[in-house]
């Protein structure tokens, strides 16, 4: 089909969440390029938002997905699922977790998480503790209970009354998360790097407080690690960089490499809390899923790939310092690894974007100033020599 023909179906059929898209459909790709209806050819540098980690048509992860396709798609888990157990013990044997269930998506991992934590201490007979604090401009999800767990009005305010018990408190501010924990509060619940707010990273001084408070109040460490998780930040966790293990935390986006899977993950006992009908998924953690995720998390430990992206993000992050002394419309170049986010001391992320898009290169944007980057975990350098490249002829044209 023209796109024009995709546009007009589109409007007509689909449910009008997205609004007027980006005018392309891509129809095919191949590493880091996307080809569309009219064989353009794209570099993909936002990876389906943090998704696409080992690019696109990676020969592992489809072959893995059409080996499993050809056996067995899905499975009751009243059934033992080989997969399931083997993806498990993957994470496992990777990270701080002893014990993962598998959904569908991070907003329903999240889910698991809120229900986890509460769960736990009911179950220690502390019904009365059931509060979850959250960060301002943080998000988890768009379900009922992630959106109130979101520290984002603008995912809020059509569907209120929210789901009750949750507070926020600022980033990076100790001292006013002491303030808002009462005898009421479970668990507090962070992005140890947060993502659709703009790329704004916690500090090393107040993980560890965050930790060392948690365990002084007898309340649990949640971390949404479901877009920094997984290599992104130059580690396979985000925690990883701080030296401070969570009692629970969620993955999803790039796990599959994107095929739809969520992971909530904790340590015992916590995990324990969980028994027979506590929880469940009818499609979480079928054997195609867990293939597919298997083949994905294998292939960026094996390949090293969370290596290449503090090399990879290192070498963009120095370039950009060099730019910056010519283009001072950039007021701060910021993340981990390849989480980036470029924030303008003006509102002109979204035209730099569309400039940038019509050179064939695809980004993100989170409100008016700041350009988020988030390329697939087997970008070189000289692919972000190209994007540099672009982004230089893009603010020299905003400059003029």
């Amino acid at each position: 089909m023209k796109l024009g023909e995709i546009i007009q179906k589109d409007k007509k059929y689909y449910m009008n969440t997205f609004g007027d898209r980006v005018p392309v459909c891509f129809t095919h790709g191949r590493g880091i390029l996307l080809y569309d209806t009219e064989g353009n050819e794209y570099h993909d540098f936002f990876a389906g938002i943090a998704v696409s980690a080992l690019g696109h048509s990676h020969s592992v992860l489809v072959n893995a997905i059409c080996e499993q396709a050809k056996k067995l798609i899905h499975c009751s888990s009243l059934y033992y699922i080989e997969q399931q157990a083997n993806l498990a013990e993957l994470i496992v044997k990777n990270s701080c977790a002893d014990r993962v269930f598998f959904a569908n998506s991070g907003a329903e991992a999240n889910e698991g998480a809120i229900k986890l934590a509460r769960l736990y201490f009911r179950k220690k007979g502390l019904s009365e503790k059931y509060e979850i604090i959250t960060l301002d401009n943080s998000f988890h999800g768009r379900t009922l209970a992630t959106i109130a767990a979101t520290g984002q009005e603008k995912y809020q305010k059509q569907y209120c009354p929210l789901t009750p018990k949750f507070s926020k408190v600022p980033i990076n501010d100790i001292a006013a998360l002491e303030n808002a924990i009462n005898e009421h509060t479970c668990a507090v619940m962070l992005e140890p790097i947060q993502g659709e707010s703009g790329v704004n990273p916690t500090t090393m001084e107040y993980m560890r407080a965050v930790r060392d408070l948690c365990d002084k109040k007898g309340i649990l460490l949640i971390f949404d690690e479901v877009q920094c998780g997984l290599g992104r930040t130059g580690k396979l966790f985000g925690y990883q960089h701080y030296g401070v293990e969570p009692d629970i935390f969620t993955l999803a986006k790039a796990l599959a490499g994107g095929f739809p899977i969520g992971a909530l993950c904790a340590k015992e006992p916590v995990a324990g809390a969980f028994e027979p009908g506590d929880h469940g998924s009818t499609f979480g953690g079928n054997p195609l899923a867990c293939s597919a995720g298997i083949a994905v998390l294998s292939t960026i430990i094996n390949e090293n790939l969370s290596d290449n992206a503090a090399e990879v993000g290192n070498y963009f992050f120095e370039k950009m310092e060099v730019i910056k002394k010519d283009y001072p419309i950039i007021k701060e170049v910021r993340g981990k690894g390849l989480m980036i986010g470029i924030e303008f001391s003006k509102p002109v992320a979204k035209i730099v974007n569309k400039k940038i898009f019509e050179k064939k290169y695809l980004l993100g944007t989170s409100g008016e100033s700041i350009l988020r980057i988030l390329p697939p975990l087997i970008i070189t350098k000289k692919d972000m020599d190209g994007l540099i490249n672009v982004l230089a002829e893009v603010l020299k044209d905003i400059n003029n």
